[in-house]
């Protein structure tokens, strides 16, 4: 895959450490430290002290990327206090892979001056703008997760009507009702069979139950005959 495109573009470089490097210490344990370059940019990592032949650094650096140059330069060194600092090795990177796919996590052989065997160092690479060249022709396409225009009009303008294939057997079909041979009668209202009875009013009292005239009361006399009734309760003497 060809990459164009990169010139400003940042480029992410992890420094993790080294393994099975050269040892230039006869005595003690050797401090390394490491050198990266691209581009006339440089960047040093800190001392490992007594790191010995397996450092470890974990340093991230950013550099500017230049377009038409895929390589950079790492270079191992012991650092020394009272003299020169040793050279351990030095190789290149090459940074196809992380350009076209964004990432690269591998490591690089070190040689010596003499183009002898100096140890690794591991390199973790992360290019952000690797997706994006790669998707440059595919602009015109919807981002996933963008609505796609007219889509609930099309899909849910109405609610299905039917779910073809959803049975194993069709729907038996019914035979259409038939025709009605009795024309429904119309029922006439109630009052035709129902007339309204009209309530009679009530009687007049005098016409069905005259008054009677109370006759007077008897006469005391007419019943109870004053004085005692001789031949019958004579006198008590």
């Amino acid at each position: 895959m060809s990459v164009s495109g990169i010139q400003g573009h940042p480029l992410e470089v992890t420094v993790v450490g080294g393994t099975r490097l050269k040892d230039t210490e006869w005595i003690s344990r050797q401090d390394p430290y490491v050198c990266v370059e691209y581009g006339g940019n440089k960047f040093r990592t800190r001392t490992c002290t007594d790191g010995g032949k397996n450092p470890t650094f974990q340093e991230k650096f950013v550099f500017t990327l230049i377009e038409g140059l895929r390589e950079m330069t790492v270079a191992v060194w012991n650092s020394n206090t009272l003299t020169y600092d040793d050279f351990i090795g030095s190789g290149k990177i090459h940074l196809h892979k992380v350009l076209s796919q964004g990432f690269d996590d591998a490591t690089w052989s070190l040689q010596t001056n003499t183009g002898r065997y100096a140890g690794e160092v591991r390199l973790i690479m992360h290019y952000a703008n690797a997706n994006r060249a790669a998707t440059g022709k595919a602009n015109s396409a919807p981002r996933y997760g963008a609505p796609v225009p007219q889509a609930h009009g099309a899909y849910y303008s109405q609610p299905p009507t039917a779910y073809p294939g959803s049975f194993p057997y069709p729907p038996p079909a019914y035979p259409p009702p038939p025709p009605a041979t009795y024309p429904p009668a119309a029922y006439p209202p109630p009052s035709a069979y129902y007339p309204p009875q009209p309530y009679p009013s009530p009687p007049q009292a005098s016409a069905c139950y005259p008054p009677q005239p109370y006759p007077s009361p008897p006469q005391a006399l007419a019943y109870y005959p004053p004085g005692p009734f001789p031949g019958v309760y004579p006198p008590q003497y």
